[in-house]
């Protein structure tokens, strides 16, 4: 949740107790637990309203592969390498054989032409 961890909620928390006082600390508690309920009400009828016009395509979403934390752009770079060429449609193989190619096409070669 935006990064924080349980020490930094509570150091957060901390301080602002001493800040606020033992006076007005209830109501800044309030208050708070007030906004996260209308944030949560306002996020939970955006996921209905959204539920209701796209209809039951929603719920087959898969929400995970979406998610902008999963993609790590190694692992996409090395599948995109290791799949098929999209401009050329033509299937890549290794490079670790070239070296091997080369040289047996050297060697078809006569010895006075290289």
């Amino acid at each position: 949740m935006f990064g924080l961890t349980f020490e930094k909620v509570f150091i957060i928390s901390i301080i602002a107790a001493f800040l606020l006082g033992p006076t007005r600390l209830p109501l800044a508690a309030e208050w708070l637990a007030g906004v996260v309920r209308s944030v949560k009400a306002v996020t939970n009828g955006a996921k209905e309203r959204i539920r209701e016009e796209v209809g039951p395509e929603f719920d087959q979403v898969e929400w995970k592969k979406l998610d902008p934390r999963q993609f790590d752009p190694r692992r996409i770079m090395a599948e995109a390498l290791r799949d098929a060429d999209p401009i050329a449609g033509v299937e890549r193989t290794p490079t670790s054989g070239s070296a091997d190619v080369a040289r047996d096409d050297a060697s078809s070669q006569p010895r006075g032409v290289r």
